[in-house]
């Protein structure tokens, strides 16, 4: 049966829109249905509905709020099967890493849930005579969450349940590319006890996230995408008096040090650059070798496991990387391995002409290899987000540190070493958000807060974490003093507590 896919608006799926876009499944290439893309109206009309939710949902208590969360959490695990293969046939993921997906989207529901806690303001009784004084921090209202097609279940759980915990109503527009689990999460919700209007999913295109980033009731955007993208997400959004968090692009790096474990090391790359099909903001891109022996030896050991990768639809047993989103995006990746091999980097691996028995006509591409990369080229510029690693080769840690820290983007890095105070100097030095010391995608867990540097990331908040509930929330600061019988002289100063 092709699917419908509509909206969740109010509590319920939509009718159709008049304007569609096809869904397809990668590993086939085939089509797998339609998926509505929202009316500037029908976007309005989402908006109103959690706008009229809003008043009454905040009003209920952050314990009552979290029980229908724990309740969640429970439904979400009882449908994980359901969900990672909704996953894996609309992104093409294989199926383990569907599931944990899922699980990392989880860990945001489970600290969500400690929303009775993570609200508690601050308060100092006799602040001055008779004087008290505290914080509360109260929701914002309407909130909207913009999410990539790379991780359909877990970005958006970075996103609403803290913002709904928190008291907010949310509207998520989900990619287009793969829409059937952020509509299965809202409907679980509603499933869980959230009331009509809380939770909002809108399909569609940029027609839809113009109207999310100006119309007036939308107190708050976040975004995980794209740099161009996010850099329009949040000048857009700020231009229109909204708060914004704008996660972009990344080129991550490990740099591996000659002292580092080299069986760890080369297993750690092939999990972090070919994993996903390399469709991962986190994902090792860049391998900084320091020495052309540590560089020789790399190449030596990844070779072999590149060239072995299985590769098939993420549904079959025992796949380790199945196709790329899309037939355009897989023209874009190929394009860019054309690009390094133009500019004189050598091709180690080509997985260009990879096709898979019986699946001829999916979006399958083999691993690709490059070493002798330098950082006047494009494969090492740009963020390909595909399953290309490059291998850089430096002379010392220093010019690695330079290199890494010179790129435009600083989202994730890693160092490999046996040496501890290599790895204390490379986390104080490097300017990338988030670190690992010999873990190749330091993802922080979801009581942490998740965010790059520099152009990966617009606005001075990270995602989820303590960061998700400033984010989600304006803090209120009270002074009160109640009479005592005792009447005081009018005065013209500057209050002062005496």
């Amino acid at each position: 049966m092709t699917l419908q896919l509509t909206h969740f608006v109010n509590g319920q799926r939509t009718a159709p829109s008049s304007r569609t876009q096809a869904i397809f499944e990668p590993a086939l290439g085939e089509e797998r249905g339609q998926v509505s893309l929202a009316s500037i109206q029908e976007v309005e009309h989402a908006i109103a509905c959690a706008k009229a939710a809003q008043p009454a949902w905040a009003a209920m208590t952050p314990l009552n709020r979290a029980r229908i969360l724990f309740k969640y959490k429970a439904l979400v695990e009882a449908h994980a099967d359901e969900l990672a293969e909704l996953i894996t046939r609309e992104h093409g993921k294989v199926f383990d890493d569907a599931k944990g997906e899922l699980t990392r989207g989880l860990e945001v529901v489970e600290f969500a849930c400690g929303i009775p806690h993570l609200l508690k303001g601050e308060h100092t009784e006799q602040v001055g005579g008779g004087v008290d004084a505290w914080s509360v921090n109260q929701p914002l209202g309407v909130v909207a969450g913009i999410a990539p097609f790379n991780f359909p279940a877990m970005v958006p759980m970075w996103m609403f349940p803290i913002a709904i915990a928190c008291g907010n109503t949310f509207i998520m527009k989900p990619s287009e590319k793969d829409p059937s689990v952020p509509l299965r999460l809202a409907e679980l919700l509603t499933e869980a006890g959230l009331p009509d209007g809380v939770m909002n999913v809108v399909n569609g295109d940029k027609e839809a996230v113009d109207v999310l980033l100006t119309h007036p009731d939308v107190q708050a955007v976040s975004f995980v995408g794209s740099t161009p993208i996010a850099e329009y997400i949040y000048s857009t959004g700020c231009a229109h008096g909204k708060r914004v968090q704008a996660l972009g692009g990344a080129k991550n790096h490990m740099l591996v040090m000659p002292d580092a474990d080299l069986g760890q090391t080369v297993n750690a790359l092939m999990g972090a650059a070919y994993g996903s099909a390399g469709e991962r903001c986190m994902a090792i891109s860049v391998a900084v070798a320091v020495g052309d022996e540590v560089a020789d030896k790399l190449v030596a050991a990844l070779k072999p496991k590149v060239e072995a990768l299985k590769i098939g639809n993420g549904l079959s047993a025992g796949m380790e990387m199945g196709p790329l989103v899309s037939a355009a995006h897989l023209s874009k990746v190929k394009g860019f391995v054309d690009q390094g091999v133009k500019e004189g980097a050598t091709l180690v691996v080509d997985g260009r002409e990879v096709s898979v028995a019986g699946l001829e006509s999916g979006f399958f591409m083999g691993g690709c290899l490059f070493d002798k990369v330098t950082a006047a080229m494009t494969i090492y510029q740009e963020e390909i987000f595909g399953p290309v690693l490059c291998i850089v080769r430096v002379p010392d840690f220093a010019t690695g540190v330079k290199l890494i820290n010179a790129h435009e983007y600083g989202n994730g890095t890693a160092i490999f070493t046996r040496d501890g105070d290599a790895a204390r100097q490379f986390c104080n030095e490097i300017q990338v958000g988030m670190v690992g010391v010999n873990v190749p995608i330091p993802v922080p867990m979801a009581f942490h807060s998740f965010g790059g540097w520099k152009r990966s990331l617009f606005g001075p908040l990270h995602m989820h974490g303590p960061d998700g509930v400033r984010f989600y929330t304006k803090r209120k600061a009270i002074t009160s003093r109640w009479p005592t019988g005792l009447r005081a002289d009018a005065e013209f100063t500057i209050p002062t507590m005496k």
